[in-house]
């Protein structure tokens, strides 16, 4: 598929350039179908069957087999959730924590990977302690130094204000040396690059699809390594926590699926699957090479204001801007959506459906 092909089956930009994909990606129509057909499926003809419950379990173990399979894990070793923050939660929420203990993150975290662990330290009498950055940039002595006798690391695949890409791998292997397990917020990476959680070693992983592979609300999904997975001792639990909801007693799954919980509706995960599916279509190869030029087009028409790197990392940009909220809304005004960042600046997320025409109208706009 090329993505001009993937462009014309996004309504959303028809008469609207959109470059906020790093927040929430425009859905195809093939996508939006996907979970059409199944809600009607569901509540017309496997309900008439009297078999709404096989029907969704059937369609929610195909849809973790097709994310397993997209990101390089074992479906055992898989929950479905509801969003990226939704994920990193249920582990801050079942890591067995005792009083004193410390747990860190990098000052590049999201909220997402930044208030589960907050709110555990508040309710366990953790210690928490923050990486320090620059620019978007780790260094490696400082891993060390935040890692020292800390029990958990949370850190960011790519970080969302800067667009750079994180060495997962290597932040990793220091944290594990040091005994120290790593989570990894990792929702800006699926659908802009290869994903391999076995490659990163991480102990869990959460994302979701609703942002660069343009699925819908409601997707998320995380990895949990099974020799972490048997050492979580989740607060919470139901039927679709255990192997069997009709014995005695509550005998958790012995993977990640320990962290599921009850009741919820598969669309978006069955819709998610497709999005893959057409991201797989265009190809992330395509996808990196004309987010490579586009970017690298906004990049040099914005000179100094530019604060991401200047060699090509990822799809988000980000500059100053004297009024980022009054920017933003002018240009909004202008049919151009970007958005401002928390820090004071502003970010556009360019994905492999904009044109360089999206780009000059940014350009022209500012």
């Amino acid at each position: 598929m090329d993505p001009e092909d993937l462009r014309a089956e996004i309504p959303a930009v028809d008469d609207t350039v959109y470059l906020n994909t790093g927040a929430s990606g425009p859905s195809p129509r093939p996508v939006v179908e996907a979970a059409t057909d199944f809600l009607e499926r569901h509540e017309y003809e496997a309900h008439a069957a009297g078999e709404p419950y096989g029907m969704a379990y059937d369609e929610i173990g195909a849809a973790r087999d097709h994310v397993a399979e997209f990101v390089g894990a074992d479906p055992a070793d898989l929950a479905l959730t509801n969003s990226t923050a939704d994920g990193i939660s249920r582990i801050a929420a079942a890591v067995d924590f005792e009083p004193g203990e410390t747990v860190a993150y990098t000052d590049l975290e999201h909220p997402a990977g930044i208030l589960p662990w907050e709110r555990a330290a508040d309710v366990a009498g953790l210690d928490t302690r923050v990486l320090d950055t620059e620019r978007g940039r780790v260094e490696m002595d400082a891993v060390k130094e935040t890692v020292d006798e800390a029990s958990l690391l949370c850190v960011s695949s790519l970080s969302w204000n800067y667009g750079t890409q994180l060495p997962v791998a290597e932040i990793v292997d220091v944290a594990h040396d040091a005994g120290t397990r790593v989570v990894v917020d990792a929702v800006q990476s699926p659908g802009q690059h290869p994903v391999d959680v076995a490659e990163w070693g991480a102990d869990a992983v959460a994302g979701a699809g609703h942002k660069w592979l343009l699925g819908l609300w409601g997707a998320g999904f995380l990895y949990v390594d099974s020799e972490f997975a048997a050492e979580l001792e989740p607060r919470r639990a139901s039927y679709r926590s255990v192997d069997d909801p009709s014995a005695p007693g509550c005998d958790l799954s012995a993977g990640a699926q320990q962290l599921e919980i009850g009741t919820v509706s598969p669309a978006p995960h069955v819709a998610l699957g497709t999005a893959i599916d057409r991201i797989r279509a265009v190809g992330l190869d395509t996808v990196g090479d004309r987010l490579e030029r586009l970017t690298d087009r906004l990049k040099k028409g914005l000179g100094e204001r530019l604060l991401s790197p200047r060699e090509y990392e990822s799809g988000l940009v980000t500059f100053r801007a004297d009024d980022p909220e009054e920017l933003v809304e002018r240009l909004g005004e202008d049919g151009v959506v970007i958005r401002s960042l928390p820090d004071g600046t502003v970010r556009a997320s360019i994905h492999v459906f904009n044109t360089a025409a999206d780009v000059d109208r940014l350009l022209g706009a500012l």
